[in-house]
């Protein structure tokens, strides 16, 4: 048997062992906290970080640039030469110079797979409120890319469209991204009445989410290209939490006053930058943007489904995912998805009534 000693011995180690252990957990913790420390020092020095910190800007430049919105220098990081150089009083060299010095200090350079990996890895999904539909797209509605949802009418595209209006104010363990809402209502199908229905069935409060979605009526190409400028005051100047912006639909004007083929090069062209500016504003600030979409029949497909989505090519480039919507019957939609980087193809079915979007109960199949 050990002896008195032995075991206050063996205590006195374990003890020994119990402090050698609490003073590396203490270690690791400290040494944690001074990365965390340093994290957010490093973020406050960037966002300090002004357009007056550029080579070259003095503070009528200053004030030039952000009367034509770039408020901040991740805005100047993320603009052209060309963009820079058409405002009064920047040379091509200017406009390059502060560009560079804005990238640099926002550490825009090239990156490894690894590291890109790990950045997109931080954006986050939003619900659409139906499983089936946010399983097909990996998760959700992802931020920083443009999604497409087209089809007929009557196929489900603005219902998407407010109910995720609704659900982006959600908190994040319930699907949203605890944020605001930007709706550019084009084709003047936005109703107020049904977001308080949507958000009714969630158990919000229907007046505080209509608070938090920004309407802005599109009655033409000028109104919707200049709601572009808006979404980036709003964020930098104004400093709302958006992270949802809508366009119902992305097309309406661009194929009503863009007529014949002798504007086709114009109104891709204007539909080009349009889109490059939507998804540099995605990128910049984390958004998620919903565009929805006509169709026509293409009369020379023979075979098969003749919908073909409006705005051929640049369109179909600039969306990261596609849905195709199709009605069916009993308040029932498919969604299939069309094109994503990453994902097959597939289609699921879900429902719309009067409480919104949702799943459907394969219970009442019939």
């Amino acid at each position: 048997m050990a002896t008195k000693k032995q075991k206050n011995s063996k205590v006195d180690d374990v003890i020994q062992e119990i402090g050698i252990e609490s003073q590396e957990k203490k270690g690791k913790t400290e040494t944690a906290a001074e990365q965390i420390k340093e994290e957010v020092n490093q973020n406050s020095k960037k966002e300090e970080f002004s357009l007056r910190d550029l080579p070259g800007v003095g503070s009528k430049m200053a004030d030039t640039l952000k009367e034509h919105g770039f408020h901040t220098p991740m805005s100047i990081a993320m603009a052209s030469v060309s963009s820079l150089e058409a405002l009064d009083g920047i040379s091509e060299l200017t406009a390059g110079r502060i560009i560079d010095a804005a990238k640099e200090h926002l550490d825009m350079g090239i990156k490894t797979a690894n590291e890109f990996m790990k950045d997109h890895a931080t954006r986050g999904f939003l619900t659409t409120n139906s499983k089936a539909l946010d399983q097909m797209m990996g998760g959700g509605i992802e931020q920083g890319v443009l999604t497409e949802f087209f089809g007929d009418f009557g196929s489900g595209k603005t219902q998407i469209a407010e109910e995720c209006a609704v659900t982006v104010q959600l908190l994040l363990d319930r699907g949203g991204l605890n944020g605001k809402c930007i709706y550019v209502d084009a084709e003047g199908s936005f109703r107020p009445e049904r977001i308080k229905q949507m958000a009714v069935a969630l158990g919000l409060d229907p007046n505080k989410v209509l608070e938090n979605i920004f309407v802005a009526r599109a009655y033409n190409i000028d109104f919707q290209l200049a709601f572009n400028s808006k979404i980036r005051e709003m964020i930098d100047v104004q400093h709302e939490p958006i992270k949802l912006v809508v366009i119902d639909s992305l097309t309406t004007h661009f194929r009503s006053e863009y007529t014949g083929r002798g504007t086709l090069a114009d109104r891709q062209q204007t539909l080009n930058k349009y889109l490059h500016e939507l998804i540099i504003y995605a990128e910049q600030y984390g958004l998620v943007i919903i565009g929805t979409n006509q169709v026509m029949a293409n009369p020379g497909m023979m075979f098969g489904d003749p919908t073909t989505p409006i705005g051929g090519h640049i369109l179909g480039h600039a969306s990261k995912y596609r849905v195709y919507l199709r009605k069916g019957r009993e308040g029932k939609r498919v969604a299939k998805l069309i094109d994503a980087p990453h994902l097959p193809d597939a289609e699921v079915v879900f429902m719309v009534d009067e409480t919104g979007v949702h799943d459907f109960d394969e219970k009442n199949k019939k």
